[in-house]
């Protein structure tokens, strides 16, 4: 069973009967062709006596409403992004995964034991299963308040980081340094930190304090900046993981409308950086069940091209992170939206039975 949709605002268009049928074909037909839809290819699908201008009457109404548009080079019509919006709330058809896909998204699932590889198994599935971008969230740890930080000297400029957080949970990172430290310095830049930051979110630490003690570190003393140098790098690593995994750029290459250079390496670029594409899943993430973002709702331009479906993903009612999709606005809605859910089902499940 499909998880709900979380519907994004439709159009406030009302739509007579034949207006409905005819337009529902157009989408569904634009999806399955990729060609614009003319009024003859209408009249033969839609078996209703209506004469070729009959039915240009409709779509000159249906563009009317913005529903859909015209492109210079053809007669033929083809969906906007509000168009889409409207088949995918009010008249896409659902259809349920076929046992060759439940199949083959649980023998990819279900076998890992490691959770790294599961997720990295879990994007390509879904990649080659949808042959779209995938996309799959690390998930993300628990709140996590500092108690306290010790720095270790160790050799060729590394320092051992123990991160004692919550109430006794011993985390210990290696990182690289600009030069080495005694371990008086060390010392020193510890007691600064566990005085400053001690009963704080990590997240408060390196998104505020840190920036803020950055931004006038020319003004500081050495001690005070060998406390940023330890901080900047150990609380950086501390999310490091709160990523994600794509896969399947390629994918996208393959397909006609989006096969311009220019834009594919926007998208590529903001693979890449991730901060957008990380602030649309932190949007997914909020809300329970399947979400479509079409077109330029992601609010990000790059996207402008593209459809991106999401659905959350936990463990015993709690949300992990999201996994999704990223492909053409003309996707196989009806086909993707419940394959994500799936696959995000099973991927709670098989987290589920490794903790």
């Amino acid at each position: 069973m499909t998880a709900p949709l979380i519907h994004r605002k439709s159009p406030s268009v009302t739509l007579s009967e034949r207006g409905q049928l005819l337009f529902k074909l157009l989408v569904e037909r634009y999806i399955a062709d990729g060609e614009p839809v003319g009024s003859r290819t209408l009249a033969r699908d839609s078996r209703l006596e209506l004469s070729p201008a009959t039915i240009r009457n409709v779509m000159a109404d249906l563009e009317d409403l913005g529903l859909i548009r015209s492109p210079h080079t053809s007669a033929g019509r083809v969906p906007t992004a509000q168009g889409y919006r409207l088949f995918v709330d009010t008249m896409m058809t659902v259809r349920e995964p076929t046992a060759t896909d439940i199949e083959r998204i649980n023998a990819d699932i279900a076998t890992e034991t490691d959770v790294s590889a599961l997720l990295s198994r879990t994007s390509n599935m879904l990649s080659e299963v949808t042959k779209l971008a995938s996309i799959v969230m690390i998930p993300r740890p628990d709140h996590q308040s500092l108690r306290q930080v010790e720095f270790l000297p160790l050799s060729d400029n590394r320092v051992l980081a123990i991160l004692v957080v919550n109430e006794r949970e011993v985390q210990n990172r290696i990182i690289h340094t600009a030069r080495s430290y005694s371990p008086s310095e060390l010392e020193q830049a510890a007691n600064y930190l566990n005085q400053a930051f001690a009963g704080k979110e990590i997240d408060q630490v390196r998104e505020g304090l840190l920036r803020e003690m950055a931004n006038s570190r020319a003004e500081m003393d050495r001690m005070m900046q060998t406390a940023i140098e330890m901080a900047e790098k150990t609380f950086v690593s501390s999310r490091a993981g709160d990523e994600f995994v794509v896969t399947g750029h390629t994918n996208l290459m393959a397909i006609d409308e989006l096969s311009n250079i220019e834009k594919l390496r926007q998208v590529f670029e903001a693979f890449n950086q991730k901060r957008d594409i990380l602030h649309l899943l932190d949007q997914a993430i909020g809300a329970n069940g399947v979400q479509i973002f079409i077109g330029e709702e992601s609010g990000y331009e790059v996207l402008s091209d593209y459809s991106v479906v999401t659905s959350t993903y936990g463990t015993g009612g709690r949300k992990l992170g999201v996994l999704g999709v990223i492909g053409p606005t003309r996707m196989a809605y009806s086909r993707v939206v419940p394959l994500v859910d799936l696959t995000a089902r099973m991927l709670g499940a098989a987290l589920k039975s490794l903790t």
